[in-house]
């Protein structure tokens, strides 16, 4: 007979949290995370990170999904699907805290049987290597791929995307042995109405997400190279894309700072494992140096046009649209060069409700009293209010349009700026 699943998720962020309330349509599921207070404002229906509205995860809570921030509520769980994140340190390593962390606390629990999934994103070959002798160190002394086994399944959410949500996209799935990858193929495919891949190994997976996000950024490098040099030429980088974006095979990527968990972080871990295999990974640490210095070059594009300690408003800080994760925000960089020179900067973002002693209030008290305003991150709502941004500037002030959202290039009573 066989053994009724019931699934532990551990780390209940952008990621656990959307994966925990879809699996528990279909099995019992207990979501930890070792935030008490984050767990607490779950059981209340509260998500800050707003991947999950109220009446969905309340209504979750009340047939297969329990929150707990005590791990040993996951003892009788023989599925372990972890979602903690990987960040990486002040000198760009691979930082495993989280991760070896997590380990630790399911080695506590693990039982004969048991199966392991990681979602989170690492360098080929870290599940079996960091995470497998980790886990191995348990009261049974049970050993992976005989007594418990591996599986991974990379994590593809991206955050305040509300088309391709979770139940929508393909999965990639691997495991240790094909009763594993049956498994996981079976769980995955209750949550996702795309297909299930299976992967030829957990290394292959674990490959085939972090190249994902390596690629995306040395594209988006590229054209902010582009951009760097439509610039001196005193052409708009975005009046080049339209036109490129005829082409029929043209891609489609847009300039702009690279922060955030992901995109800004997960070449680093591929650049690690390269370097550790003799293998100089010139492309990857490049793209990364070109989108780590794009704050600096906009930054100096806007102080050019200046006068000493201006008056500046800085419109959103999150580290892209319509979410509240501050986390590796690149606007922080530009942000900070620009106090350096001695402007007065002061901030705005709807999503974020205590940013620093700067902060003000979008009310119309603050018309006509800046130098410059900067639209950095074009949350949904400042392109609603676009007709109040310019409001705030003073006669013949800076409109700086990071992203080239709202065409004010015809207005004359300012001057209109953009990459």
């Amino acid at each position: 007979m066989e053994k009724k699943k019931k699934i532990a998720v551990l780390g209940l962020g952008y990621v656990g949290l959307p994966l925990a309330v879809s699996l528990s349509s279909s099995f019992k599921v207990i979501g930890f995370d070792i935030s008490l207070n984050r767990v607490s404002q779950l059981i209340k229906g509260i998500d800050t990170t707003l991947e999950v509205k109220k009446e969905k995860l309340l209504k979750s809570q009340r047939k297969n999904l329990s929150l707990t921030h005590n791990y040993k509520d996951l003892s009788d769980c023989n599925i372990f699907i972890v979602t903690v994140p990987t960040p990486i340190t002040k000198n760009k390593k691979p930082d495993f805290r989280p991760l070896i962390g997590v380990c630790k606390t399911i080695s506590k629990i693990l039982k004969e049987g048991d199966t392991v999934v990681f979602e989170s994103t690492v360098y080929p070959g870290a599940t079996e290597e960091i995470c497998a002798p980790i886990l191995e160190k348990n009261k049974l002394s049970l050993k992976s791929g005989k007594n418990f086994f591996l599986g991974y399944s990379p994590e593809r959410v991206n955050p305040g995307d509300k088309v391709h949500t979770i139940d929508k996209i393909e999965k990639v799935v691997a495991g240790q042995n094909k009763k594993i990858e049956k498994l996981l193929t079976e769980v995955y495919s209750k949550l996702t109405k795309g297909k299930v891949f299976v992967a030829e190994s957990i290394k292959v997976a674990e490959a085939s997400k972090v190249i994902e996000n390596s690629q995306r950024d040395i594209n988006i490098a590229f054209i902010n190279e582009v951009a760097k040099i439509c610039s001196r030429l005193n052409i708009s980088v975005y009046d080049v894309l339209d036109a490129s974006s005829t082409k029929w095979n043209f891609l489609p990527f847009q300039p702009g700072l690279v922060g955030g968990h992901c995109i800004g972080v997960d070449p680093y871990y591929l650049s690690h494992k390269s370097l550790e295999l003799k293998i100089d990974p010139k492309v990857i640490l490049s793209g990364r140096q070109t989108n780590d210095d794009m704050p600096i070059f906009i930054a100096k594009k806007v102080d050019q046009f200046l006068k000493k300690k201006s008056k500046i408003l800085f419109l959103g800080v999150t580290f892209k649209e319509d979410v509240p994760d501050l986390r590796n925000s690149k606007s922080f960089d530009v942000i900070n060069f620009l106090r350096k020179k001695k402007h007065q900067v002061k901030l705005h973002d709807p999503f974020v409700s205590d940013i620093d002693s700067e902060t003000i209030k979008f009310n119309s008290s603050n018309f006509k009293v800046f130098d410059c305003v900067i639209l950095s991150v074009p949350h949904k709502f400042y392109l609603k209010n676009s007709d109040k941004l310019t409001k705030f500037l003073k006669p013949e002030g800076v409109f700086f349009d990071l992203k080239g959202k709202i065409n004010f290039k015809q207005k004359k009573e300012f001057t209109y700026l953009s990459l």
